[in-house]
């Protein structure tokens, strides 16, 4: 049995300050950190990502509040995303409600033993909320197949 490569789907955690990029594994199963950036730092980095041409999706966290519907954050968010497509049309850009995924990400940073003083470093949650999302579409996706 031979296990076939595929193309890696990215994850974006979108925030103002700082955004949290997760890669997945040559296999499409796991959820890997890639870190945290400006959004300048974020273009160049996808730039040179997209340019080894292994990237096959973005998956971008969408801002919805508790009942689904938009909030201050989500036009914010659409105009990123319009930025994404402008600068990369040939990969398909989706988006995955993102509601709770800051809170989870802390939650499971607590569980995993990450002390206070790590999980208080800039980025370290950002990155952990994209992680989760993408972990999130990856499982979405075992179940179809």
């Amino acid at each position: 049995m031979s296990l076939r490569l595929k193309k890696r789907v990215l994850a974006i955690d979108y925030g103002t300050k700082r955004i949290g990029l997760a890669q997945s594994d040559p296999l499409g199963l796991f959820a890997q950190p890639v870190g945290t950036f400006d959004s300048e730092r974020l273009f160049k980095t996808l730039r040179e990502m997209v340019a080894q041409g292994d990237i096959e999706k973005i998956i971008v966290g969408y801002p919805l509040s508790n009942t689904g519907e938009q909030n201050t954050m989500t036009g914010l968010v659409d105009r990123f995303i319009d930025s994404l497509r402008e600068t990369f049309p040939q990969i398909l850009i989706e988006t995955l409600n993102e509601y709770h995924s800051s809170r989870d990400a802390r939650q499971l940073l607590i569980a995993s033993g990450t002390s206070k003083k790590k999980r208080a470093e800039k980025g370290r949650l950002d990155s952990a909320a994209a992680c989760l999302l993408l972990s999130e579409y990856l499982e979405s996706l075992s179940g179809k197949s």
